[in-house]
């Protein structure tokens, strides 16, 4: 497979290591190094495009795109190809809304209902007020986690439709349940709250704000809050796909929560912006927001998030970012602060979470990332006719399993998935998986020595016999 490469100086090796050797979350004790192909992941993940960009030292030092526009199309991917950012709309957005209140239209701490004047935030039994800060950081109390979109041809709602959880809304509405301040709670109904905030300051429509706002501040040239998107945009834009590798009804889905999920972009224009928050919270760019305020962006507010982004890791390894997960797209981004090295992947698969780590895997063992190295994990021998007593049939909160034996250790396999996870042996009742977004699975053995169910991140699926 032979990448489409954006115009820059470019280190073949690194390339070539990125193309051959994505890492899977675990490596065997004793065993050598599991390494897979980028064409037989994309495959193996039904993911038909992916787009990379890597930072080094604070600049873009390459971006590459692999594979179609669409499952079995011909259109090939671009570096310029724009992919839905999902929940990396959120840092965007937020770069706005610190850009207004470094210029004096509000302040961090401020009331936001004495901003918001097409709708506001309605009373809650709780003490205190609602603030951009506590929006911002996803501890203003509340609901609504995320958002699923509208299919095409389905009618679009307004935003105060949307806070209001009103048809055609397809999301509850959006009130205070918590009181203000006191709990971190991710919420995509606080970024709508946001939106119609700037909305009513600015006296602008949200994607021509944010395009005079950040987008063109900081040359982010192939991106827009453009939903539904602009016919400009469609002829090179990845089509969305669901695990099985069937495209998205209509392409892709229309989110009207532009703050939250509704950005169109490419991984190099994601890298922009990153690099752009780390100059200016090192003094070096004011482009969007001067130096004080890229540095509280960057403080951790409440858990691991700052204004807009999380935070991990410490000294050397702190790194900010964002992941996105929209109908049909998947993507992440990090960026280390002190070493100014950084990635950028985006996919339109469904299962584009768990490619995206490879491949971050991968670069972060190109380039000597920090904390992105797989886990080691030792095999422990399990008997053939132990395995056969594991295998069956299993329903789990109404989803059917099956759990089937594969060399020296298990596969599980669900109507959603498009290949089978394989899991293998820590003990003769626990199994870890070798890929990403699964937890360890743990057999129960009954006092008759029957295996009839297993627990899977805190729920138990039984085997069917015994439903």
């Amino acid at each position: 497979m032979i990448p489409i490469l954006l115009g820059l100086a470019l280190a073949t090796s690194s390339l070539k290591d990125i193309e051959d050797r994505l890492l899977p979350p675990v490596q065997l004790e004793g065993r050598s190094q599991m390494k897979f192909r980028l064409a037989d992941r994309m495959k193996y993940h039904r993911v038909p495009a992916v787009g990379v960009a890597v930072i080094k030292a604070g600049k873009l030092e390459w971006t590459a795109a692999w594979g179609t526009l669409e499952a079995d199309g011909t259109r090939k991917a671009d570096a310029n190809t724009m992919f839905q950012a999902a929940s990396i709309s959120k840092p965007v957005a937020a770069l706005a809304a610190l850009h207004m209140a470094q210029n004096g239209n509000f302040a961090l701490d401020d009331d936001v209902n004495t901003t918001l004047k097409t709708w506001k935030v309605p009373a809650f039994n709780f003490p205190g007020k609602v603030t951009l800060r506590e929006l911002l950081s996803h501890f203003a109390g509340l609901t609504v986690h995320g958002f699923g979109g509208y299919a095409a041809g389905e009618p679009v709602p307004t935003v105060p439709q949307i806070l209001d959880g009103v048809p055609p809304s397809n999301s509850k509405p959006i009130r205070v349940d918590v009181a203000p301040g006191t709990v971190w709670r991710y919420s995509g109904g606080g970024y709508t709250v946001i939106q119609q905030m700037l909305i009513d300051k600015s006296g602008m429509s949200f994607p021509d704000l944010m395009d005079r706002m950040v987008l063109k501040r900081i040359g982010m040239t192939h991106s827009a809050y453009s939903q539904p998107l602009d016919d400009l945009y469609q002829d090179n834009a990845a089509r969305g796909h669901r695990s099985d590798g069937a495209m998205i009804k209509g392409r892709w889905h229309t989110y009207p929560e532009m703050a939250a999920a509704g950005l169109w972009t490419t991984p190099s224009d994601l890298a922009k912006f990153l690099i752009e928050v780390r100059s200016a919270s090192h003094g070096e760019s004011n482009k969007a927001i001067d130096r004080s305020m890229a540095q509280e962006m960057l403080k951790i507010q409440m858990g691991s998030y700052g204004l807009g982004l999380g935070i991990e890791g410490e000294r050397a390894e702190q790194w900010f970012g964002h992941g996105g997960s929209n109908e049909g797209f998947k993507c992440d981004m990090r960026m280390y602060l002190e070493s100014g090295d950084g990635v950028v992947v985006m996919t339109n698969g469904d299962s584009g979470s768990a490619l995206a780590r490879e491949i971050e895997r991968a670069v972060a063992d190109a380039y000597g990332l920090p904390g992105l190295k797989p886990e080691v994990k030792k095999v422990v021998t399990v008997s053939p006719a132990h395995l056969a007593r594991l295998a069956g049939e299993y329903s789990l909160e109404g989803l059917h399993l099956k759990v089937s034996v594969k060399g020296g250790g298990i596969t599980v396999l669900s109507r959603i998935q498009a290949v089978p996870a394989e899991f293998l042996p820590q003990s003769e009742t626990e199994f870890f998986p070798t890929v990403d977004g699964l937890g360890n699975i743990k057999f129960a053995i009954g006092p008759d020595g029957k295996v009839n169910e297993f627990s899977l991140f805190g729920s138990t699926a039984k085997r069917a016999s015994e439903r």
